[in-house]
């Protein structure tokens, strides 16, 4: 009889449970984890503290909410053993990672260390909040099969991004692939991964043997990859796989993954490949079902499991376009556009 495996089969998990919100869970010298609540059906986020000889590094921040404020005020009071936040680090430029960056800057008067990419595109998205969704999106939407409902979607949630993060300072200190990051005892070195993000930082430490990985290897889910409306024509997808390559070629195979979503584990190398084989999977899937012209609304169910509906559906089709547009770039698909600007894809 088949059996299915999940994921996390594959993988080891040191730690039992996790930590409650405004509570620390140590996972190795000088290294914390805390957990901050999501409003959003991916629940929670993981972030770390690395203590110093004199204070404290902050990775990650959580949504910009009073909530999460006064889960951080908790952290602050009770956890913090009277040495001060020195550094910021935000990973990449989503919502839930960067939410809180500015608060946290002006509260310890610290820097943001971040990578160019992440930060320049954080405050480009910001600047979306209030206005009305421009032609260039509704044309992006509408070339990929939205009707005019779904239009009335994208609108609606148009400038969303920005409505979850505190302003942002006015300058960063930049972080670079194969930068090195002294923390107390241990060195921590950038490495960065695009595809999900533009130029995501995960941080490790050889010393440790840990990989803060922010969200490029999660133990039970597959990060978002996709292709959105200001960027209409790039793919996203071969970024992701290379980066997921080049993390199998740099670390080494026993090291500790610290995610942003879910519990530490071992297996870094078999994660790695499970998302790889699971892409891989998904396209040829997608190239069978384009056997006959598709648009990119129809082909959901070659990728997804689950319904799509109003709160997933932009990021459905963004996904789908990243899949599209890999065999695109493999010259297995063609792409054409009719009167309307509506695009069908089909085998080559």
């Amino acid at each position: 009889m088949d059996t299915q495996t999940k994921p996390e089969d594959a993988l080891t998990f040191p730690l039992d449970g996790h930590p409650e919100p405004g509570e620390l869970i140590s996972v190795a010298p000088g290294v914390f984890w805390l957990r901050m609540p999501l409003p959003i059906s991916l629940n929670h986020i993981n972030l770390w503290l690395l203590e110093d000889d004199d204070g404290w590094t902050i990775v990650d921040t959580g949504f910009g909410s009073d909530d999460t404020k006064t889960l951080w005020e908790k952290v602050f009071e009770t956890h913090l053993n009277n040495k001060p936040v020195k550094r910021l680090i935000v990973t990449h430029m989503h919502p839930d990672h960067i939410g809180l960056a500015g608060w946290l800057v002006d509260k310890w008067d610290v820097e943001l260390w971040m990578t160019r990419s992440e930060y320049l595109m954080c405050r480009n998205l910001m600047a979306d909040n209030g206005k009305e969704a421009p032609e260039e999106g509704i044309r992006f939407y509408r070339a990929a099969g939205f009707d005019e409902d779904a239009l009335n979607i994208y609108r609606k949630r148009f400038g969303w991004y920005g409505a979850r993060i505190s302003p942002l300072p006015n300058a960063i200190h930049r972080m670079v692939d194969g930068q090195t990051i002294s923390i107390g005892a241990n060195d921590w070195t950038v490495i960065v991964g695009t595809g999900h993000s533009p130029e995501h930082a995960c941080l490790y430490c050889s010393d440790l043997d840990l990989l803060i990985a922010g969200d490029h290897i999660l133990p039970r889910i597959s990060s978002n990859v996709s292709v959105r409306s200001n960027e209409p024509h790039e793919n996203p997808l071969a970024d992701w796989l290379e980066s997921c390559r080049m993390l199998i070629d740099t670390l080494p195979p026993d090291v500790l993954v610290l995610p942003s979503h879910g519990r530490p584990f071992y297996g870094a190398h078999e994660r790695l490949g499970q998302l790889i084989q699971e892409h891989e999977d998904n396209l040829e899937k997608l190239y069978d079902l384009c056997a006959q012209p598709k648009r990119a609304v129809d082909t959901f169910t070659a990728l997804f499991k689950g319904e799509i509906g109003e709160n997933n559906l932009i990021i459905a089709v963004g996904e789908s376009l990243a899949h599209l547009h890999y065999l695109l770039g493999k010259g297995r698909l063609t792409e054409e556009a009719d009167e309307n600007g509506l695009k069908l894809y089909r085998q080559s």
